[in-house]
């Protein structure tokens, strides 16, 4: 492997004893992040505090400019601009001042284990604790009721108590699946959230989504992140939401029957799944994973559109 402390270079003369951070959030855009969960958390992160970039990532080794071709502003007769995939480590600080950093830009597509070893070494140059991810899974849960999420981590005491809908399943890897795997063999705690977004808003926008992410966030790291902003977009999220669902008596449909299952297993917590109402037609723990697993091979890359 070639030397990973070449594939970032830190954007700022300050000695890296003076940018030390306990809580380092990783965003690094990938194949499936239903409901835009990962955007929208990111996005309000950095909007709603002041940052200083720390370290840029060589994007020209890590990225295949021809699977996603960056965007280019043409106007009549010459080239505007540029939009230059950028990898970064920002340093924000939460509303009590406390300092975190925040790794966002979009998922390479090669070298992971070299960039991997990379964010390792920066964990422990500006002396990470924790490092904590979230992104969105399509789920047949409704809109309409609290929403779920499957923690993961390096070490169970991490994991809060939960109903864990999966057991042993394959699925395409990420780089920050990858991670967190080679942070807990070298030591290192990692914790990561997988918010359960309602299967027909997958390719859409759902702001509750990144307000349950964000919570899960606070929560596991005692940071005191702001909220105001994003609960105020999931408010209006919610209610274009149902003025959509108003249109469609289908739509409408399908979500009573999933509210219906919801009920029912909360009514009964001996029952382990969101998807029946009768113990006798509950689907066994590789079944739930082999239809998981086929989810996934259908995903694209490129992921879904915005539409």
């Amino acid at each position: 492997m070639q030397n990973p402390s070449e594939l970032y270079h830190f954007e700022t003369d300050t000695d890296p004893q003076e940018l030390r951070a306990t809580v380092m959030v990783v965003a690094l855009g990938g194949f499936m992040d239903a409901g835009h969960t990962q955007r929208l958390l990111t996005d309000h992160l950095l909007a709603t505090s002041e940052s200083t970039v720390v370290a840029a990532f060589d994007t020209d080794q890590l990225i295949d400019y021809r699977s996603r071709r960056p965007t280019m502003v043409f106007d009549t007769n010459r080239w505007l601009s540029y939009e230059d995939p950028c990898l970064a480590l920002h340093r924000l600080a939460d509303r009590d001042g406390t300092p975190y950093l925040l790794l966002t830009g979009p998922e390479p597509d090669f070298q992971w284990e070299r960039v991997t070893e990379a964010v390792r070494q920066l964990v422990v140059l500006l002396g990470v604790d924790l490092v904590v991810t979230a992104h969105g899974i399509p789920m047949a849960v409704p809109h309409t009721r609290p929403i779920g999420l499957t923690s993961h981590a390096t070490d169970p005491r991490l994991v809060p108590p939960q109903d864990n809908p999966f057991g042993r399943i394959e699925v395409p890897g990420s780089l920050s699946s990858l991670l967190e795997l080679r942070l807990g063999e070298s030591g290192h705690d990692a914790i990561g959230f997988a918010v359960h977004v309602p299967h027909y808003l997958a390719q859409a926008e759902f702001a509750d989504g990144a307000v349950t992410a964000l919570n899960a966030i606070t929560g596991a790291t005692g940071l005191s992140l702001p909220t105001d902003d994003l609960m105020a977009q999931a408010g209006l999220n919610r209610a274009e939401i149902a003025r959509e669902v108003e249109g469609s008596e289908e739509v409408t449909q399908v979500i009573e029957a999933l509210e219906r299952q919801y009920d029912t297993f909360s009514e009964g917590r001996q029952k382990p799944s969101l998807l029946a109402t009768d113990v006798s037609e509950l689907p066994s723990a590789d079944e739930i994973g082999a239809e998981f697993e086929q989810f996934l091979r259908d995903v694209s890359d490129d992921g879904p559109s915005q539409d």
